[in-house]
């Protein structure tokens, strides 16, 4: 992995035995312009890695390519040891940034829709759904439409589409772009909390560096377009510890400065 020279970054973790998602010697190019160069990267079973960098630098492209949505250019890329890319797209689960609710549809049947798409009666997939609604703090709003809802209940159920899907890979395209900072604080306190029940394999993406190292175990830092690795950070605290906790700990205030200092050496 490519890092700024004198970096102060940790040293990357070593993952033992087959990794979820393997990525080798990764470049992908739209045209002539380069948006990836030569990234190399492997995800345990049940990590959860960050992506953060500058707007534009290929974060998206690079979910994009794990899901099989994009061909690279160069490189390799296997999930659960799969590399054609239908294969990938079948063990991942792709979260954008917007909900994408249906509006005619009720929380829960938004919610099961992947259950139906999978060839589930309605009143099974709702029967599948009602118990996490209750788990995701969501019960009371199962026959609510999307309009009626906050935007974090609409992320909530988004998510819960998104686990329903019963893909071991999740994709996670800054879920929480569009919150506003309180409902986005608790939103990520909400998905700690989801994740430690519901482990999985997860990417996430973010521009926001505090967020990235609270909810994910390592986090990767991007340079801007050609995207290269400048740095690999692990998370300095347990992603169930409550957040104010959390992200005044001494030890991330550091963690979240090393990562700023990465991002603002490879933007030069």
């Amino acid at each position: 992995m490519r890092t700024i020279e004198e970096a102060p970054v940790e040293e990357p973790q070593l993952i033992s035995g087959p990794a979820a998602i393997e990525i080798a010697g990764l470049g992908h190019s739209y045209g002539r312009l380069e948006a990836i160069e030569r990234l190399d990267l492997r995800i345990a079973e049940h990590e959860v890695v960050g992506l953060v960098g500058p707007s534009g630098c290929g974060k998206s492209t690079l979910l994009e390519l794990i899901a099989g949505l994009l061909d690279s250019t160069d490189g390799t890329i296997a999930v659960d040891r799969e590399a054609d890319p239908s294969r990938r797209l079948a063990n991942c689960a792709y979260l954008p940034q917007r909900d994408l609710l249906l509006p005619w549809l009720t929380a829960i049947d938004n919610a099961s829709l992947a259950l139906r798409n999978r060839g589930a009666s309605r009143a099974d997939a709702r029967t599948e759904a009602h118990p996490l609604f209750e788990r995701f703090g969501l019960a009371g709003f199962e026959d609510a439409r999307p309009h009626e809802l906050s935007g974090g209940m609409r992320q909530r159920i988004a998510f819960l589409r998104t686990l329903l899907a019963g893909k071991p890979v999740l994709l996670l395209d800054e879920p929480f772009a569009a919150l506003d900072a309180i409902t986005r604080a608790e939103m990520q306190e909400w998905l700690a909390t989801a994740l430690a029940g519901e482990p999985r394999t997860v990417v996430l993406v973010s521009h926001d560096v505090e967020e990235a190292l609270y909810l994910c175990d390592r986090v990767i830092v991007l340079s801007g377009r050609p995207a290269v690795a400048l740095a690999e950070l692990s998370a300095p605290a347990p992603r169930a510890v409550p957040r104010p906790e959390a992200v005044t700990d001494p030890a991330f205030v550091a963690t979240r400065e090393r990562a700023l200092w990465a991002m603002r050496e490879g933007s030069r």
